[in-house]
């Protein structure tokens, strides 16, 4: 029988009550780790490239333009990937959608160590966008449904900070590595992470929230006893709390084609605003005066300041709600931008890219929790992958027109300029979303 197609269960105990009296137990942390980890290796495998690209540029003599447009190839793969990911883990479960991406982007990741051309790698990384798509389109809507709803937030807010670390440990795999071994052998060793989705098999059982939805009532009752450590056994029927009509109208009813627009739009405007900026930090920085490894510094040092970031935004949004703090954060992140811009001195520039690394990643630990809260159980992947495919489309975009710029030498600020007004269009278009802090899935 086609999943999408199943009859819901027989009205019964609402899955969402039953996730707002559960207890945290260490099944959550173990779970929690398993998809922290998977967002891990998501970041690093997205930024590996950026700084293992100067090899690459002079083993393939390609100029700034080529380079820009192989740092876009995992992104325009993420594009088609996405849309196909939400589709998939909305009709066979969010477990072996982690499973299967992760899996299969370690082997294609591999082969692209072997890569003997640029249009080679370049199909490879297409590839390698594809396979990955699925973790990012999953990752949060997953942990969402595996916690209780008074820690939701400030879970899944700690989740998001799984960026940080990737972006350290690529820089400490690019730094430490590609002078011994060379840009293959770094994504090579990037690729291994794949192995990872043995863990998550291991540590997190499917959503609860799913399993209902496709009248798979005892898979739904073992991972709740699994989850509350045998605290909560549920015997009767289980339900959701979304209404018949909603399930029946998907993505079509008015009001989430409205909310999927604007959520598009920030997607869009977030991603230029942040990708845009780092994927040319390092040749940015030069134009200020730092060598190739006091970027990797600099990166690095603003790295560990996301970290705060996450942990302010993640305490904040259980106390005053999600939008609040989005769009504080947003602002403030704003402004450390046009400060970077605007700096004449090395201590501005770091001022200024520590506020941004602050405020900007706390924002987008909110994001990603918001996001998926704002869609039922039945389209939740769907309408996740839509927000996906909006960054994956300016992730694509955004280093070759960033690229461009440098090559045309249009100059830092304004280029710094052009990139931070987008995190206002971001800004603005959140007015529009309501807030879902402490409010049961559907």
């Amino acid at each position: 029988m086609d999943p999408e197609r199943t009859q819901s269960p027989a009205a019964g105990t609402s899955v969402g009550k039953i996730f707002a009296d559960m207890p945290l137990t260490r099944q959550h942390l173990k779970a929690g780790i398993a998809l922290f980890f998977a967002f891990v290796i998501e970041a690093w495998e997205m930024l590996i490239l950026s700084y293992v690209s100067s090899p690459i540029e002079r083993e393939f003599s390609v100029g700034p333009t080529s380079i820009g447009f192989l740092l876009s190839a995992m992104f325009f793969g993420m594009i088609p990937g996405a849309l196909a990911w939400g589709w998939w883990v909305d009709r066979n479960g969010r477990k072996p959608a982690c499973i299967i991406s992760l899996g299969s982007y370690g082997i294609v990741s591999a082969l692209s160590a072997l890569a003997p051309n640029y249009w080679s790698l370049w199909g490879l990384r297409f590839l390698s966008g594809i396979a990955l798509a699925g973790i990012l389109v999953t990752v949060f809507l997953y942990f969402e449904e595996l916690v209780p709803v008074r820690y939701r937030g400030r879970a899944t807010v700690f989740l998001a900070a799984g960026w940080p670390f990737g972006t350290l440990i690529a820089v400490g795999v690019a730094a430490g590595l590609l002078d011994v071994l060379g840009w293959r052998w770094v994504l090579f060793i990037s690729s291994l992470s794949g192995l990872w989705a043995l863990v998550v098999w291991k540590w997190a059982p499917e959503s609860p929230y799913w399993a209902v939805r496709h009248g798979r009532i005892e898979q739904a009752r073992a991972a709740v006893s699994w989850l509350s450590r045998g605290t909560i056994n549920p015997t009767g029927p289980l339900s959701l709390r979304e209404a018949t009509a909603q399930r029946s109208a998907g993505l079509r009813s008015r009001r989430l084609l409205v909310m999927t627009g604007v959520q598009a739009v920030i997607n869009f405007s977030l991603s230029w605003g942040y990708w845009g900026l780092q994927t040319w930090l390092p040749g940015l920085l030069a134009e200020r005066g730092l060598s190739l490894p006091d970027s990797y510094t600099f990166i690095a040092i603003s790295a560990v300041f996301m970290i705060p970031g996450y942990l302010a935004a993640s305490w904040l949004t259980g106390r005053i709600g999600r939008k609040r703090v989005f769009l504080v954060f947003v602002l403030f992140g704003s402004v450390g931008g046009l400060t970077f811009a605007y700096s004449e001195t090395l201590a501005w520039l770091y001022v200024g890219n520590f506020m941004m690394s602050f405020f900007a990643q706390g924002a987008w630990g909110v994001w990603d929790t918001w996001l998926g809260e704002i869609y039922p159980t039945a389209s939740r992947g769907k309408g996740y992958s839509i927000g996906i495919t909006a960054q994956r489309v300016a992730n694509a975009v955004a280093p070759s027109v960033i690229g461009l710029l440098v090559a045309v030498s249009v100059g830092f600020t304004p280029t710094v300029v052009f990139i931070e007004v987008f995190f206002l269009v971001a800004l603005l278009f959140a007015l529009a979303l309501p807030e879902t802090e402490g409010v049961e899935l559907d």
